[in-house]
């Protein structure tokens, strides 16, 4: 039994990783940002907008994190989203955070979603310093305070079999009950 949290801004790989883990050792898969992507289709809104919203209205994020509580008490679940690990932290056996550099995560995302470079700059800035003021303002949590994860991988430098290897190596010393 595990449960694992994968956390890291868009762009970053997270949900490349969360994925590889849920399909390497058969666990249940559940993405926070798919239900923020739902809620901002179910209301016409694109995610800049209902970033911007959010702000202004904390129901959104609470209805997430309901969600996502929810999930987190299950058994062998990868949870993957961008406040997860700290919103579900006393719950999980592993706290994953995949990052990299702002400048290739915009040129990830631009490509994964197929829009112009400015655009994607433009959508990931507001929707992140958004996040920044909700996480701080609704939460008191600080992004910057990485203290809570048992992995921090930047996929500038590390691709993604070496990520991936990196994370089971953590997953695997959890599993045989040998935590350090």
């Amino acid at each position: 039994m595990v449960r694992v949290a994968i956390s890291g801004p868009p762009g970053s790989g997270k949900t490349t990783q969360a994925k590889r883990i849920a399909e390497y050792y058969g666990l249940k898969y559940f993405s926070a940002g798919e239900i923020f992507r739902e809620c901002a289709r179910s209301r016409g809104l694109s995610l800049e907008e209902l970033s911007l919203l959010a702000v202004k209205d904390p129901r959104i994020d609470l209805e997430i994190d309901r969600r996502t509580m929810e999930v987190a008490k299950e058994d062998n679940i990868v949870l993957d989203g961008h406040l997860s690990a700290w919103i579900v932290s006393d719950m999980m056996d592993v706290k994953i955070l995949v990052t990299a550099p702002v400048s290739l995560r915009i040129l990830r995302i631009a490509g994964r979603d197929n829009i112009p470079l400015e655009k994607a700059y433009r959508e990931t800035i507001i929707r992140e310093n958004a996040q920044r003021k909700r996480f701080m303002e609704f939460y008191g949590i600080d992004l910057d305070d990485l203290s809570i994860f048992d992995v921090v991988i930047n996929t500038r430098i590390v691709g993604v079999d070496e990520a991936f290897q990196i994370i089971r190596t953590v997953i695997d010393k959890v599993l045989k009950g040998n935590r350090g």
